[in-house]
This record gives structure tokens, C-alpha cells and sequence, in this order.
């Protein structure tokens, strides 16, 4: 199986890295191939914007962005970095996104990681999403950490409803796309968490991800 995961933390030491850590090792040591890309890392640049699109623009006088993602990808003009990202999601079975839930949301760099390489032309077009999307036949999982305890993101929590958090990324993004969605694997409030709990917590993460090729479509 290949595997990427997009890593979206500023700090490596953080759980979160950690958790990239544990899956690396695991995956690698069951015999799949994995490939991180670690955006802050990378230097990722989050914003779509005119130096995305070499080239005489569809409408000159206009930037009409998925006009322009489709023909960038058209002409062969997509930039470097989003094509090497795209070519990593072309060759992969399985994608991790791993990262820290900020505002009930993912980190800006990760969401413009979605923007620029998730592009018209390549992840998606007209009429090709979901059961038809280009990336149907891959599977996708969301390994992230909360700041809160799990009492603040039940159904009546301070920070409302953990599942409905992450709906407009597993439903609005990665079904959208074809993925096959895998139920997520959430680490809740691991700074506040024993090293006993933190520990627990890989280990639970190893044997989920173990599992994966057992889930079937």
C-alpha cells in the first residue's frame, strides 16, 4: 500500500508529531510504502494566487481560478510544487492528514494545501465528483488533537459536536473527491493528557492503522 500523509503542525516535537512518527514506523515496519509531506517544512505557500498560472490567462483581464486550474493542467503549466504534491495523491492508496484542530477547523496551511493541489482538472471537474471523481478508489483518514477534553466537543459542548467539526472536511472535501472516508482517529487534549494516556493513545492510533486494508470499500 502507498501512503502519504500531510503533515500540518509548526513543531515536530508537538503529539502531533508524534503521531506522524508512530505512523511512519508502523506502516513502514507492516511493509507500505509511505511518503510525509510536512508542509511547514515544504515552505508551502497557502494562498492561490496569479503566480499559480503561467501563461495567457482564459479571460486576460480576469482571474477566474478554476478556469485557470484547467487549463494549467491542460497545458502542462502547473507549477512545480502543486505538481509534486499531486503526483504524490496520483500514487497513493491511503492519505493521512494529520493535524491539530484549530477553531474547529484545519490550519490555514493545510486548507491552501487542499486549494492548490485538490485543483479543477486534476481532483475534480464537472461532473466528476464523488462516485465519479479522477480519485475514486483511494481511502482517506483525519488524525487529529484537540486542545479541549472530550466533554467540550460532545453534542452539547462548549465546542460543539466533534463529528459535525470535521464534516466539511470529510464530506465537503474528501468524499467530494472520491476518497472512501475512514472514520477518524482523534487524540483529545493530549497536552493535558498522563505520558501513561499519551502512550495509549499511539498505541491505539498503531492498531488502527494496522487495520486499514481489513476496512472494506
Amino acid at each position: 500500500m502507498n501512503v502519504l500523509i500531510v503533515f500540518a503542525h509548526p513543531e515536530l516535537c508537538s503529539f502531533n508529531g508524534a503521531l506522524k512518527v508512530r505512523a511512519v514506523d508502523v506502516l513502514r515496519r507492516a511493509g507500505h510504502d509511505v511518503v510525509v509531506s510536512d508542509l511547514y517544512r515544504l515552505g508551502w505557500k497557502a494562498a492561490v494566487d496569479a503566480d499559480d498560472f503561467p501563461g495567457v490567462w482564459t479571460d486576460p483581464d480576469y482571474l477566474d481560478v478554476t478556469a485557470e486550474q484547467e487549463r494549467v493542467q491542460a497545458a502542462h503549466e502547473t507549477p512545480p510544487d502543486v505538481l509534486a504534491e499531486q503526483e504524490k495523491v496520483a500514487r497513493c492508496d491511503l492519505m493521512i492528514l494529520q493535524f491539530p484542530l484549530w477553531w474547529s477547523g484545519m490550519p490555514a496551511i493545510l486548507k491552501g494545501w487542499i486549494d492548490r493541489t485538490m485543483a479543477r482538472g486534476f481532483a475534480y471537474d464537472e461532473g466528476r465528483t464523488y462516485d465519479t471523481a479522477p480519485l475514486k478508489g483511494r481511502r482517506a483518514l483525519i488524525c487529529t488533537t484537540t486542545g479541549t477534553p472530550s466533554g467540550l466537543y460532545a453534542p452539547h459542548g462548549t465546542d460543539t459536536d466533534l463529528d459535525r467539526a470535521l464534516w466539511p472536511i470529510h464530506h465537503g472535501i474528501l468524499s467530494c473527491l472520491g476518497f472512501d472516508v475512514l472514520p477518524p482517529f482523534v487524540a483529545r487534549a493530549p497536552g493535558e493528557a498522563s505520558p501513561k494516556q499519551r502512550e495509549e493513545y499511539l498505541t491505539e492510533y498503531a492498531g488502527r492503522l494496522l487495520a486499514v486494508e481489513e476496512r472494506p470499500f
